[in-house]
């Protein structure tokens, strides 16, 4: 590189992207906003009041994580707000806001701000925030509401078995149960679940507006769905309709397309996103068919997220001119 017909040396990496933190976080909310306007419309201003407590929240205790942790301040890149969306998108719409304060603080002073802030967490803040909140509150965690029942002045959960539980129940039927909407209303949102994961259309959306971006590259939802269709075929013994009903029901596409692609926490090579995707499906497939949970979409992310830097190792490319152990081996 030259500056002012002087030559600079510098280390790698020479190719410098334009794109900042703060654009690619702002690019991520903008892939939300679907998924935000469809909550609002099937569990209307309660859904609204959720999210904003989740994300004034996870703002607020990044701000004074980093002033206690005399730390420079990092509200301004936006990460904060995409936590509080996905936690809140993570959550039913029945929950008591103080219990979202509490996963907000999880997921941001804990996961987050104790090992460095933005780029030093090893799991998903969002996803622990959840799963902290579903064993510490099963019952508010599991009270589901109908799409649209705000309009009729109630938006009081029914404690019931999880959407997801009635469709494993297929398999074991020689038709779909009553309780059970059918794939259009899957696809469109029209059933139980949490805010953000019912609607497969905005979800996909988005989807398509962050590949279009280059934010993310398709490689892990689409492994990581594969995988879970491929499983769910065999166990549903070539029922489509029953892998369909798997794919588009629980938070899978939720999961896939904005948790699993996090950049921290998922790895950076082209075999690793391969291996992290199809972890992540055999987890997911593996706990909703033999788990007590129906859902496994979040552990299995987890889970995924903490063997990243041993995917890492196993397929970091070697650089250029390193020997081979075994040449090294034989030269001794």
């Amino acid at each position: 590189m030259t500056l002012n017909n002087k030559l600079v040396v510098s280390a790698s990496p020479h190719d410098r992207s334009v794109r900042t933190v703060k654009s690619i976080m702002l690019d991520v909310i903008i892939a939300l906003v679907p998924a935000l306007v469809a909550s609002v419309i099937y569990y209307g201003p309660r859904a609204l009041l959720i999210e904003a407590v989740a994300v004034a929240t996870c703002v607020i205790f990044e701000a004074f994580s980093r002033v206690i942790m005399k730390r420079e301040q990092t509200i301004g890149d936006f990460s904060a707000v995409i936590t509080g969306l996905l936690l809140a998108f993570n959550l039913p719409a029945s929950i008591p806001l103080w219990m979202v304060v509490i996963g907000s603080a999880v997921a941001i002073i804990v996961v987050k701000q104790f090992f460095g802030g933005i780029g030093q967490n090893f799991v998903n803040p969002a996803l622990v925030g959840r799963i902290v909140l579903l064993a510490s509150f099963p019952t508010a965690m599991s009270s589901w509401v109908e799409p649209l029942s705000w309009k009729n002045g109630s938006i009081d959960g029914i404690t019931s078995a999880s959407p997801l539980a009635d469709i494993h129940n297929m398999i074991k039927s020689t038709g779909t149960s009553a309780d059970i909407p059918n794939l259009k209303e899957m696809l469109l949102g029209w059933r139980e679940g949490c805010l953000g994961e019912t609607c497969a259309i905005a979800l996909i959306i988005g989807g398509l507006y962050l590949v279009a971006r280059k934010v993310i590259k398709p490689t892990i939802p689409l492994v990581y769905i594969g995988t879970v269709a491929v499983i769910m075929f065999i166990a549903g013994k070539g029922n489509l309709q029953f892998v369909a009903y798997e794919l588009l029901g629980g938070g899978l596409m939720l999961g896939a397309i904005f948790m699993a692609t996090d950049y921290t926490t998922s790895p950076i090579t082209f075999k690793g996103k391969i291996i992290f995707g199809i972890g992540c499906g055999i987890f997911t497939s593996l706990i909703r068919i033999f788990g007590n949970l129906p859902e496994g979409v979040s552990y299995s992310i987890v889970i995924m997220n903490i063997l990243v830097p041993l995917i890492e190792q196993a397929t970091l490319p070697k650089p250029f001119g390193t020997p081979k152990k075994e040449k090294e081996e034989k030269a001794k």
